[in-house]
């Protein structure tokens, strides 16, 4: 019997790594409405929160893939798990607003972005050659079954128990993954005497200095191509329709319509559940299909299910509002295993890094829409314009997917992707 290629085991470690400090990520909506009423803080106060941690989400990210380049993947994601502990641990002694930028926005901010999309990136470049596509969409799934494990919990305990609760689960979620990062994570197969998966030969791999500074090289390099800003634009417009938007919203505009924070919760739990199907198939089809292709479906499908949202929220029919969890989640974060292998054939060996200032552009696109959605609610009632706002993007983001193209810079990498 053929033995299990310790690649599969490294995925397996860095998918339960992502579900760790995913459970933060989850949060948000479950806790402004707890917040506002505790504090009597405005949504756009709260929400001011949360534009910060989804901002620094993404900035670090690019730093992030260069310093998992210079001192490994395991020092990183363990250091970036200890930050989402400590930050959501603390929440619980806050007083001030300026608290909850500091620790929900800054510390946890810090830490998810130095891990998430970018880990998978950089994992699945250094340990997979065949089955990348398909890994991506697996490990990129890791935060849908984080929300979909934490979401229901969280809005149990913050409603039965006070959010406090809610913060300190997902503290220890967060703390209890180190130990497993820490000794079963490995930064490439090399080190243990491997090579990748699906790779004929080994590769030597020399830790680069300046981090930093390759950070943003790369992106110097890469913001001289219109083919970087057709993705980043389009991925900033991602972000901010779901990060930013549903992520951050859905709950207390449903419950502003009259549904239980719980079944809210539940609801966008269930998006989790499609979103783990969607994403893995995206990244089946990713290996298959051109990933222009499925960008542009993509965000199309996306645009016209935000357009049809706030009819849903006024019919306040479930059975309706459950067609649109399905479909929105099944198209979720399907973008990332395409934009990663265009990421990937553009910009070869620098791909991960140029991944990471295109997911800088998904958590800005979030970040200001989450804020921006706080503030239209608390003006006009209602979050109407924010949801047709966002199709509008989305329907804008798929036309400029259309006219990307691909080139490959190293041929050594055409190799690869054609085997």
């Amino acid at each position: 019997m053929k033995s299990l290629h310790r690649a599969w085991i490294v995925a397996a470690v860095a998918f339960v790594a992502i579900i760790g400090a995913a459970g933060f990520r989850a949060t948000p909506g479950v806790l402004i409405t707890p917040l506002e009423d505790e504090f009597g803080w405005t949504r756009g106060t709260i929400s001011l929160a949360v534009s910060v941690n989804l901002m620094l989400y993404g900035l670090c990210a690019p730093f992030a893939a260069a310093l998992m380049d210079r001192f490994g993947m395991r020092r990183v994601v363990a250091c970036a798990l200890l930050l989402v502990a400590v930050g959501s641990g603390l929440t619980v002694f806050m007083t001030a607003s300026w608290q909850l930028v500091a620790l929900w926005g800054v510390l946890v901010g810090l830490g998810t972005g130095s891990m998430a999309l970018v880990f998978a990136a950089t994992l699945t470049d250094r340990w997979f050659v065949r089955h990348r596509g398909l890994v991506t969409g697996v490990l990129t799934a890791g935060g849908a079954t984080g929300q979909l494990i934490f979401l229901p919990v969280l809005a149990h305990l913050a409603e039965m128990q006070g959010w406090r609760w809610a913060s300190v689960t997902v503290a220890g979620a967060a703390l209890a993954v180190v130990p497993l990062v820490w000794f079963l994570l490995r930064d490439t197969p090399e080190e243990i005497g491997l090579t990748a998966l699906g790779a004929t030969e080994p590769v030597v791999r020399t830790p680069a200095k300046g981090a930093a500074a390759r950070a943003v090289r790369v992106l110097r390099d890469a913001a001289r191509t219109r083919h970087f800003w057709y993705l980043a634009v389009g991925f900033a417009i991602c972000g901010a329709s779901t990060n930013g938007l549903v992520g951050t919203h859905f709950i207390p505009a449903a419950h502003d319509h009259g549904m239980p924070e719980t079944t809210a919760a539940s609801l966008l739990a269930v998006i989790g559940v499609f979103d783990i199907a969607g994403t893995v198939f995206s990244g089946w089809l990713s290996d298959r299909v051109d990933p222009r292709l499925l960008l542009v479906v993509y965000y199309g499908l996306r645009g016209l299910s935000l357009l049809v949202l706030p009819q849903l929220f006024a019919a306040t029919t479930e059975p309706s509002m459950l067609v649109f969890i399905v479909f929105y989640g099944l198209d979720w974060v399907a973008t990332v295993p395409p934009t990663v292998a265009l990421c990937r054939r553009i910009f070869g060996a620098d791909g991960a890094v140029v991944f990471g200032w295109v997911f800088a552009s998904h958590q800005v696109g979030a970040a200001v829409v989450a804020t921006v959605a706080g503030v239209t609610r608390d003006h006009l009632g209602n979050y109407d314009l924010a949801w047709y706002g966002a199709g509008v993007l989305c329907l804008f983001a798929a036309l400029m997917s259309s006219r990307i193209v691909t080139r490959v810079r190293d041929r050594r990498e055409a190799a690869i992707l054609v085997g």
